[in-house]
C-alpha cells in the first residue's frame, strides 16, 4: 500500500487492549507495548474487507486460544469481529520471546556486535510473525507491513505467560 496512511480513511484511530487478557509485563515489554500503540496510532493502514470507509477503532482481546479483533467505526458502531486461532503463531511467538529475552540481556551485558546480531535475528523473527498475521487476515482485513508489525507486537502481549 503506497498511499499516505496518515490521510487514508482506512486507518485505526484508537486501539484498546483487553486488560483482563494481557499477561503481566516486565518494564521492557510494557515499554514495547506502549511504543507499538503510539506508533500504530500515528501511522497505519487497516482496511476491513467490505467496509466502505473508516477510520476505525480496534479492540484486541484473547479468549479461548483465539485472538479477537473487534472492529468498530470511529463513532463506535460495531463492524464485526475477526477471530484468529493462535495455533499458527505459537512457535514464532515462543522463539520471538526467547530472542527478546536474549536481546534485553545483551543490551545490559554484551558487546555491540553481539547486540546487533541478536537484534537482527529478533527483527527477522518479528517480520516473520507479521507476515503470518497479514496472510491469516488477508481475506478479512488488509494491512501494510508496518501495521502488521505493530499489531504482532501487541499480539505478543497476550502470550507472555
Amino acid at each position: 500500500m503506497s498511499e499516505d496512511t496518515n490521510n487514508s480513511p482506512f486507518r485505526i484511530v484508537d486501539i484498546q487492549l483487553d486488560e483482563r487478557s494481557l499477561a503481566p509485563a516486565t518494564a521492557d515489554i510494557e515499554h514495547e507495548r506502549k511504543v507499538a500503540i503510539f506508533d500504530l496510532k500515528q501511522e497505519n493502514y487497516f482496511e476491513p474487507i467490505g467496509a466502505s470507509h473508516g477510520p476505525f477503532e480496534l479492540y484486541l482481546s484473547y479468549a479461548e486460544r483465539r485472538l479477537v479483533f473487534d472492529v468498530r467505526q470511529s463513532d463506535g458502531v460495531a463492524l464485526g469481529s475477526v477471530h484468529l486461532s493462535m495455533t499458527p503463531f505459537r512457535k514464532i511467538i515462543k522463539d520471538y520471546f526467547l530472542l527478546c529475552e536474549s536481546y534485553f540481556d545483551a543490551i545490559r551485558n554484551a558487546a555491540p556486535a553481539q547486540i546487533e546480531t541478536i537484534d537482527m535475528a529478533r527483527r527477522a523473527m518479528h517480520n516473520e510473525g507479521s507476515e503470518i498475521l497479514m496472510e491469516r487476515l488477508k481475506d478479512k482485513i488488509k494491512l501494510d507491513l508496518n501495521t502488521a508489525r505493530r499489531l504482532f507486537t501487541l499480539i505478543c502481549s497476550f502470550h507472555m505467560r
